[in-house]
């Protein structure tokens, strides 16, 4: 069996609906079917990214959290 795991960031407008990233992910979702990807799960991955010390500590930034989600596909 083979896996496939596709990151996926909504893009929404001011103006926009929960139904405007579903319709997103929905279209996702149908071009790896029709690529041959069978949908199995979506989840968040949380991940840290480091910071930096800066020159002489000027301009230093702290680690930060983030969480990226994520469409796994298999075949």
């Amino acid at each position: 069996m083979d896996t496939k795991v596709i990151p996926f960031t909504a893009s929404m407008q001011s103006n926009g609906t929960s139904n405007d990233v579903a319709k997103q992910i929905e279209s996702l979702i149908k071009q790896q079917n029709d690529a041959g990807w069978e949908f199995v799960s979506c989840g968040n991955i949380d991940t840290t990214i480091a910071g930096s010390n800066g020159c002489f500590g000027v301009g230093a930034k702290p680690a930060t959290n983030t969480s990226v989600m994520v469409l796994v596909f298999k075949k």
